[in-house]
C-alpha cells in the first residue's frame, strides 16, 4: 500500500471534503487540520469548543461526576464553609441581640459566635447554649434549615452516584510493537484490567488514521484495523491484541517513516459489561506513530507464584518491550 506522503508535495492543501467512512464524528476540518493526535492516551479528546456563552455548557451534575475525590471533598468543604460564613454575617447584620446565650468573648468574638451558631443550625445539631433572638434570625434560621435539606439531599445524591458508577481502569501498554507474527508482520498491543472486579464480554475496535493523498487533496482517513481477536468473554489479567498485517491490512507495504509523515494515529476502543453492576463501561487511547516500536516483541509478564503455584499477572512488566 504506497501513496505519496505530504512531503513530497511542495504545497500540500487539505481537503474539507467527507468523504463516506473518513470521518468517525470528529469533522473533516477538524481531522485535517488538527496538529495534535485526535486522541489523548487517558482517552480526552483534542477539541476545544468556541462561542458559548459563559456557563452555558457548564453542568455542575457532570462536572461532579467526573471530576477526582480529592476536587469534589474540597468544593465540599468550601462550599460549606462559605455557606456558614454568608449566614454568620447575615446573623450579625441583624444586631447584637438576635443571637443570645454564651458570651461572645468565650466564643473568639461576635462573628465565630455567629459563624459556630450558623453551623449548629445548618447541620440541625442544636446544643442549645446558643440560640436565636427576634423575628428577623428566626427567618434566617428557618432559611437556612431548608437550604440544609436541600444541600444534603443533593450531596448524597452526588455521592452516590459517584460510588455506584461504574468505571474502568485499563492500562494500555506505554508502546504498540510492530513485530514478526506467523510469517508475516502485525500490529501489536497489551492492555491488562487493574481493577479488582471483572469486566466481561469485552470488544474491541481499533482503527488506522492517517493523512492520504487524494485527487482532492489531503484528506484524513480512518481504516478499520481487523483483528485476529476482536472479543474476549473475561477479561480477568491482561489482552495482547493483534492485527496481521498482510494484503488486506491498511498497513501493508507502510514504513515507520510512511506512518510518521502522514500524521498516523491508531485509535482504539474498548467497550464491556462490568460484572458487578452489570453496566456498560468504555476505555479509550491511542498509539501515535512515534509511539510504535518496530522489530521488537513484548516481555511475558506471566509468573508463577512460589508460593502456591497459581500462574499470575506482574503488572510491572506490561510496558516491557525486547528489541528484535
Amino acid at each position: 500500500m504506497s501513496s505519496p506522503t505530504i512531503t513530497d508535495i511542495p504545497a500540500f492543501r487539505f481537503s474539507a471534503v467527507d468523504e463516506p467512512g473518513t470521518d468517525l464524528g470528529f469533522g473533516s476540518e477538524v481531522a485535517c487540520g488538527s496538529h495534535k493526535r485526535l486522541l489523548n492516551r487517558d482517552g480526552s479528546f483534542n477539541v476545544v469548543r468556541f462561542g458559548f456563552k459563559p456557563f452555558s455548557a457548564l453542568s455542575f451534575y457532570h462536572w461532579s461526576l467526573s471530576v477526582t475525590w480529592p476536587r469534589f471533598l474540597g468544593s465540599l468543604a468550601v462550599g460549606y464553609l462559605a455557606i456558614n460564613t454568608v449566614f454568620a454575617v447575615a446573623y450579625l447584620l441583624c444586631g447584637p441581640s438576635a443571637i443570645r446565650g454564651v458570651p461572645a468573648e468565650t466564643m473568639g468574638g461576635e462573628f465565630l459566635r455567629a459563624f459556630f451558631f450558623s453551623v449548629e443550625t445548618f447541620a440541625t445539631i442544636g446544643y442549645g447554649h446558643i440560640a436565636p433572638l427576634g423575628i428577623a434570625a428566626n427567618i434566617l434560621v428557618t432559611i437556612e434549615a431548608f437550604l440544609n435539606i436541600v444541600c444534603v439531599a443533593l450531596a448524597t445524591g452526588v455521592v452516590f452516584a459517584r460510588f455506584s458508577r461504574p468505571t474502568t481502569k485499563i492500562l494500555y501498554s506505554r508502546n504498540a510493537i510492530v513485530a514478526p507474527y506467523r510469517g508475516i508482520t502485525a500490529l501489536q498491543f497489551r492492555i491488562a484490567n487493574t481493577r479488582s472486579s471483572q469486566i466481561i464480554e469485552v470488544e474491541a475496535t481499533v482503527i488506522l488514521s492517517r493523512l492520504e493523498l487524494t485527487d482532492s487533496g489531503i484528506v484524513r482517513k480512518f481504516h478499520d484495523l481487523k483483528l485476529e481477536r476482536k472479543r474476549v468473554v473475561f477479561f480477568p489479567l491482561s489482552w495482547t491484541l493483534v492485527h496481521p498485517i498482510d494484503d488486506a491490512s491498511p498497513l501493508a507495504g507502510l514504513t515507520e517513516a510512511d506512518l510518521t509523515q502522514s500524521n498516523a494515529e491508531i485509535l482504539i476502543l474498548l467497550t464491556g459489561t462490568d460484572e458487578t453492576s452489570s453496566q456498560t463501561v468504555h476505555s479509550r487511547s491511542s498509539y501515535k506513530s512515534e509511539e510504535i516500536v518496530w522489530n521488537a516483541s513484548f516481555a511475558t509478564i506471566f509468573r508463577r507464584s512460589d508460593k502456591d503455584g497459581i500462574l499470575g499477572m506482574d503488572v510491572r512488566r506490561l510496558h516491557d518491550v525486547q528489541r528484535l
